[in-house]
């Protein structure tokens, strides 16, 4: 067959298209029983299929490879929104001349969004979360629909794990093409400098909770595979610096701490197609004796197009009965 491939096309007319696979579960689903597709695929479309190092490789004629990259990211994105495929329904995706191939760049937005929506909720870990108060509700239903998100509260509220769930729902639809997260780089007084190890030592504690939630959304296996493609990028603000973000869910967490240069700085990175997401509690800021940058974003952005912004209080905790009734005590 591969003389037979190469007889055929020249090396100057053959490409090649990557797609990063998210589990090994993704890529034995795609090459088959027994690697039956990847045979198929190349005696029906001169398309050779091969993975390493967590990416599929997709390489032949152009026309063919572009074909078979349409079709393999559509049932990606069907398996990543939590639809379960038979081995029967992949092949026939893969192969059925009458199956509608459509171009993921011309769907719209919001089209992608409107898919398994359970009230604004990802699945993960076979549950999905769903809002127990209005505020949530409000926040969810502006996860959805608003392209820039201020959310400001107590402890226990939800700001972050929702806005992870938004985040990863997203990914698994495919329109966005990488999570990040991000903090600012100060924490009660501490920094970084002062914390043993490397730089990756010193940052992984500092961010556990953007962890925390990841790996309960999903799985710690699937976040580390994500992390390790650079699909999730988990990092403190200062790294925010100079960069441009397209095609992607950011989330910048713990926003009470972010002056409002680093604000500014944070939300002139968002790029095309692009959502963010900014939490924090303004009564909890360790900036010394400087205003926070997030009571001043919400202030100048809150009410402007594209921008929403919501509000939790003490009644929104859901951490537990115990966190509702401190939380009221130190609003006294």
């Amino acid at each position: 067959m591969s003389l037979l491939f190469l007889a055929c096309y020249g090396p100057s007319e053959l490409m090649e298209h990557r797609i990063p696979l998210l589990s090994l579960e993704e890529e034995q689903s795609l090459f088959g029983p027994h690697d039956r597709y990847v045979k198929q695929v190349a005696r029906r479309h001169q398309v050779r299929m091969s993975s390493r190092g967590g990416t599929l490789r997709l390489k032949g004629p152009q026309d063919s490879v572009d074909m078979m990259q349409i079709r393999i990211e559509q049932i990606l994105e069907l398996m990543r929104s939590g639809r379960e495929l038979e081995a029967t329904e992949i092949e026939e995706m893969l192969f059925d001349q009458g199956v509608e191939v459509q171009s993921p760049s011309s769907k719209s937005r919001g089209d992608s969004r409107g898919k398994n929506d359970q009230r604004g909720g990802v699945r993960a870990s076979g549950k999905w979360p769903t809002a127990r108060t209005e505020a949530q509700q409000r926040y969810l239903d502006l996860l959805r629909t608003k392209d820039l998100v201020f959310s400001s509260g107590p402890a226990g509220t939800g700001k972050t794990y929702l806005a992870v769930a938004a985040a990863v729902r997203a990914l698994r639809e495919g329109s966005v093409k990488r999570l990040v997260l991000t903090r600012p780089a100060v924490e009660a007084g501490e920094h970084l400098g002062f914390l043993p190890g490397d730089l990756e030592d010193k940052v992984d504690p500092y961010l556990r909770p953007l962890f925390d939630s990841l790996n309960d959304l999903m799985s710690p296996a699937a976040t580390r595979r994500m992390r390790e493609l650079d699909i999730i990028e988990v990092a403190p603000l200062a790294f925010m610096r100079g960069r441009t973000f397209s095609d992607s869910f950011v989330i910048l967490d713990e926003a009470q701490n972010a002056t409002r240069v680093q604000m500014k700085m944070f939300l002139t990175r968002l790029g095309e197609n692009t959502k963010a997401v900014v939490t924090g509690d303004v009564s909890q800021t360790d900036l010394p004796g400087t205003k926070s940058g997030l009571k001043d974003a919400i202030r100048r952005l809150g009410s402007i197009e594209g921008v929403g912004a919501v509000e939790f209080a003490a009644q929104d905790v859901q951490r537990s009965s115990l966190v509702a009734r401190i939380v009221q005590a130190y609003d006294i």
